[in-house]
């Protein structure tokens, strides 16, 4: 098969109207094993992929005695200590706040919606800088950055969502304008407390956590955004025709047999897990979630059932290199990784928007 019938066969994959979603997901799977095999070897001191591939073979069981050892103890220690988990929480955290875009999206029937409308990252950000410059959380420990963050957006999506309530079910028009009021009153707060902060240093770490990064990975901190995604994945997927039909409307999901009422409330749990524990382990990484799913739709369509794994694996993969520039660009120093998401997907969006403007003249 020649180079242009490959590409011809390779574009009818990613067709909107009928995709080949098998073909696609194999695809995006294959991308993102080559992405955190290539990722997890850059770096200051480069390990070389198939030294990386090797390093994680021995580490299977049954597999491992099989294969040569022809790398170094410190090689192996940066793969599996140092690189390795900030390879996976930046999967984890691109497909978590990617599927939460999509939950989003579906919730308020808006294309524009994104994981932090709610309030969630300004509350996060408001416990987290409260904690990080007066210790305020230090009673919960090594993970009480992490876990102060998840208190805050849990604290902040819950008041939202008792302010949302009229007459008993969740008036969508005022979910956004109390996520809007609710977030600002937020910033505000961290702005005081950022004011009021004891010394430099603590600010500086303070300010660069907010902007996004996965600098401080741990293989402890995979745990719970993981079993997170899995959960919201599997309930999301299983309501896939619900998020369908809420882009029609209340009344006529309602009329279809869908109760609207508890399947908002499912989503807006479920839109505050995801961005709440993604946030609460790599601070405000903005853009992912508005982004990825649009960017999904114009390739696969908007059947919930396609858009949601295609985003989570395109969510993961887009962090995942996102990090690596991070981590790369100004080296041995780092940028936060929630400012080059917008810098570099910006671009992509506004050319992908623009590309399929075009293609439907």
């Amino acid at each position: 098969m020649t180079l242009g019938k490959k590409i011809i066969s390779l574009k009818s994959c990613f067709n909107r109207e009928e995709p080949n979603m098998p073909i696609i997901i194999l695809i995006l799977a294959i991308a993102a094993i080559i992405t955190m095999i290539i990722a997890t070897g850059l770096g200051p001191v480069t390990v070389s992929p198939d030294k990386v591939a090797k390093i994680l073979l021995s580490q299977i069981p049954g597999i491992g005695n099989n294969v040569a050892v022809t790398w170094e103890r410190l090689e192996q220690n940066i793969v599996l200590g140092l690189r390795l988990p900030r390879v996976f929480l930046g999967m984890v955290v691109g497909a978590s706040l990617a599927v939460c875009g999509v939950t989003m999206q579906a919730l308020v029937r808006n294309n524009l919606a994104d994981p932090f409308i709610l309030g969630v990252s300004s509350g996060a950000s408001a416990f987290a800088t409260l904690g990080m410059l007066f210790g305020a959380f230090s009673f919960l420990g090594q993970y009480s950055l992490a876990l102060s963050a998840f208190i805050g957006s849990a604290v902040t999506i819950i008041f939202v969502y008792m302010i949302s309530r009229v007459r008993g079910r969740v008036n969508i028009t005022q979910l956004l304008l109390s996520g809007v009021a609710v977030s600002t009153i937020m910033e505000g707060l961290t702005s005081i407390i950022k004011l009021s902060a004891p010394n430099a240093l603590g600010l500086h770490n303070a300010e660069f956590w907010m902007s996004g990064s996965l600098a401080g990975a741990k293989w402890a901190y995979l745990q719970l955004p993981f079993v997170v995604l899995v959960v919201c994945m599997v309930f999301l997927m299983i309501n896939y025709r619900g998020l369908n039909l809420l882009l029609l409307g209340d009344d006529n999901a309602g009329a279809l047999g869908i109760n609207v009422r508890r399947f908002q409330k499912f989503l807006i749990l479920i839109a505050s897990l995801t961005a709440g524990v993604a946030i609460s382990v790599s601070g405000r990484i903005g853009f992912v979630g508005l982004a990825v799913p649009h960017s999904t739709r114009l390739l696969v369509g908007g059947d919930h059932r396609k858009v949601l794994p295609v985003s989570a694996l395109l969510g993961g993969i887009f962090v995942v290199w996102v990090d690596v520039a991070a981590r790369m660009i100004i080296a041995p120093e780092e940028l936060p990784v929630g400012i080059l998401t917008a810098v570099i997907g910006g671009p992509v969006f506004i050319w992908m928007l623009k590309r399929n403007t075009m293609a439907k003249r």
